[in-house]
């Protein structure tokens, strides 16, 4: 019989009589039972004290949860292609070179876009500044598309002429501009942008250690899964990892491949810019349903500048076609294909996540309502 020693009730292990030794049956019984109710007292007390420490540990990382999450996914996608190149790759480089040269190729699919986004949007402002202060001194001309207007273009040229035409009246409209309140607008930019790009920099750090770690984190995270919730939580797992497969290819490689169309036919059309929005559309394409305001916003642009109405009406029925194909049945595949998820759980998992966790709900609504789908089949199955 297993019991604890009664003239030493504060050790932690079992006592064992000696043989021949006499004990009481009902003392033995409480002494055993004391020490299952230590045993569950400790245990309890070392659970609290972790999830204290857990918590501190979320508390005190908050504000790069984000990082850390976007870092975790760039690292799921990339995975596949990661193990596949480092099978080619001599034994050396798999420590520093080939996680680095795969943390670069990362970063630069999103520094390329916004360093053209950025290089572009220059040189709109300084044609923007030339404009403003040319109007100063001559006013603002009316421009040649409001007389191809299909409808109020006796309304727009009026106002037009009440307003911009005289310099007088666009010098005090420009006076009437608060540029206090815009200079403290822009050091808010400023500041955002520092810190965003802080953010960014940390995810792309974390992909690095984490395809530079890629097999201990994976039998670590596999051993504590295990541990902690067995087979089953193995599964919520592997399950979570074949959604972010899925959104990575049916949000961004079906965006980029929306984005690419829509810029052969903006470049067609003559669409002023065409490659960058073309790279606008495939970033708006990646929420479902909203490549139709980058493709509006085109077609206007179009329309005010060539006057092209035909022009205009084929790039919004072109791009409608593509997003409902894109969407309706591209995307629907590919992400529920993955994960075996119905139509309406993509859906709704991609449009909550993204208004409730904003960007990173693309990512995230998918994996969350994928693991509730498994678990929902798993306690409707009928049971014998």
């Amino acid at each position: 019989m297993i019991m604890t020693d009664p003239h030493n009730a504060d050790q932690d292990r079992p006592y064992c009589p000696l043989p021949g030794e006499r004990t009481d049956p009902l003392s033995t019984m409480r002494s055993f039972r004391s020490f299952q109710e230590t045993r569950r007292t400790q245990r309890m007390a070392r659970a609290a004290l972790a999830l204290f420490f857990v918590l501190l540990a979320l508390y005190t990382v908050r504000g790069f949860l984000p990082s850390l999450i976007w870092g975790c996914i760039f690292a799921i996608a990339s995975w596949p292609l990661y193990v596949r190149a480092r099978r080619r790759w001599h034994a050396r480089a798999h420590r520093i070179l080939l996680p680095l040269l795969f943390t670069l190729g990362i970063a630069l699919i999103f520094l390329g876009p916004l360093a053209l986004f950025a290089l572009e949007a220059g040189r709109e402002a300084e044609g923007v500044l030339r404009l403003l202060n040319d109007a100063r001194h001559s006013g603002i001309p009316l421009p040649q598309w409001t007389s191809r207007l299909p409808y109020g273009r006796v309304a727009v040229e009026t106002w037009w002429n009440e307003h911009l035409r005289d310099p007088a009246d666009v010098s005090a409209l420009l006076g009437s501009l608060n540029i206090g309140r815009g200079v403290q607008v822009t050091q808010q930019v400023g500041t955002q942008v520092l810190h965003r790009v802080l953010l960014f920099a940390f995810a792309i750090l974390t992909v690095f250690f984490l395809l530079k770690d890629g097999d201990s984190v994976i039998r670590q995270s596999l051993n504590v899964s295990r541990r902690a919730f067995g087979k089953r939580g193995e599964r919520i797992a592997l399950q979570i990892i074949a959604s972010v497969h899925g959104s990575v290819s049916g949000l961004v490689l079906v965006g980029i491949g929306e984005g690419m169309l829509m810029g052969v036919t903006y470049l067609l059309a003559g669409a002023p810019h065409p490659f960058l929005f073309g790279v606008i559309t495939a970033v708006a394409a990646m929420i479902p349903f909203c490549a139709i305001i980058a493709i509006t916003g085109v077609a206007l642009l179009v329309l005010f500048n060539t006057g092209a109405m035909l022009t205009a009406i084929t790039i919004i029925l072109l791009g409608i076609a593509v997003i409902l194909l894109a969407d309706h049945l591209v995307r629907p595949a590919v992400i529920g294909g993955t994960t075996q998820l119905p139509f309406l759980w993509v859906l709704t998992g991609i449009l909550g996540g993204a208004e409730s966790w904003s960007l990173l709900g693309l990512f995230m609504g998918p994996a969350i309502m994928s693991v509730l789908h498994m678990l929902w089949l798993n306690w409707s199955r009928a049971r014998e």
